[in-house]
């Protein structure tokens, strides 16, 4: 790393892995139109900002819980004479863990004092980790409490509703049962890997969604208690941005728990990912009958056996 690129610090409550889920949730953090993946190594996603500022990255590293970095392949700024100065920049996202916190080290390879645009550049770059991604990460609990994270969506709080209660097209085809009818019980399951009974508790058109575990079973964990009684909470609320909010909640789901490493990884992915593009385009990325890329890269990782 060169001595003059630009860099900036953090420290938050949130655990490293929460950080590194919350920086590839780029859309929550970084003000502007993005378009394409943002949490998918080798792929690209542009960032445009009205007619000032036009870029392409590729991500070039994703280490859970530790690195995070983006390869700038095209740029344009036309508020500077060569418009190309972020063309081979990289963004680089260093986390560790501090002092019982988080730090995230945020480094732009490249933006050094000698190009035209840094002044600009830096100076927008410390209010977007400092101020923005900080309090995005100030969303999520803290560890030792429950899972949760935020999506925002162009969609309405019901066409949000809507879409959650449409669980089969965002986080599962292996689902039995009604998943849409108050107090009656659907099941679902993963091959032998997963299983669990739910009940829709409280559906409020609109504004709420929530879910009691009425039974649970994983293979790969040596309390069965794990998920039993806990609750799935969706809040579905406006933004002072326009969009849509909605929040979701996993009761009881903790860093205690045995499953919680996958089960966060899980979550994140059918949240963060499927259910958004579900509410945005009306066709998510749930597991399909059978299996599932996801999964299996997903088991694969974490040594589970099917």
């Amino acid at each position: 790393m060169k001595k003059q690129d630009f860099t900036t610090v953090i420290v938050v409550n949130q655990t490293p892995r929460q950080a590194f889920d919350a920086i590839n949730n780029v859309r929550e953090w970084w003000e502007g139109d993005i378009q394409g993946p943002t949490d998918k190594l080798g792929e690209t996603f542009t960032y445009r900002y009205n007619d000032p500022h036009y870029s392409k990255q590729r991500v070039t590293a994703l280490v859970p819980g530790e690195r995070v970095v983006w390869h700038v392949t095209e740029s344009k700024l036309d508020f500077v004479e060569d418009e190309n100065e972020w063309v081979d920049t990289k963004m680089v996202f260093e986390i560790t863990p501090k002092d019982g916190k988080t730090q995230i080290r945020f480094t732009h390879e490249g933006l050094t004092p000698q190009v035209e645009c840094f002044n600009g550049c830096s100076n927008a770059w410390t209010g977007i980790i400092g101020n923005s991604l900080r309090r995005y990460l100030a969303t999520l609990h803290p560890a030792g409490e429950d899972f949760t994270t935020t999506i925002r969506v162009d969609q309405t709080p019901q066409e949000a509703f809507d879409a959650i209660n449409n669980v089969r097209g965002w986080w599962s085809e292996n689902i039995e049962g009604p998943t849409d009818k108050l107090q009656r019980v659907f099941d679902y399951h993963y091959q032998d890997v997963h299983r669990c009974k739910i009940k829709p508790i409280e559906l409020i058109p609109g504004e709420k969604v929530v879910w009691e575990v009425i039974d649970n079973y994983f293979n790969f964990i040596e309390d069965q208690q794990e998920w039993k009684n806990t609750k799935m909470i969706f809040e579905i609320r406006k933004h002072f941005s326009g969009q849509t909010e909605i929040q979701f909640t996993h009761q009881g789901l903790t860093p205690d728990y045995e499953c919680f490493s996958v089960c966060n990884e899980a979550w994140s992915y059918y949240i963060n990912s499927s259910l958004r593009t579900l509410i945005a385009t009306g066709k998510g990325g749930p597991t399909p009958k059978g299996d599932g890329e996801f999964e299996e890269q997903l088991l694969e990782k974490n040594n589970i056996k099917k």
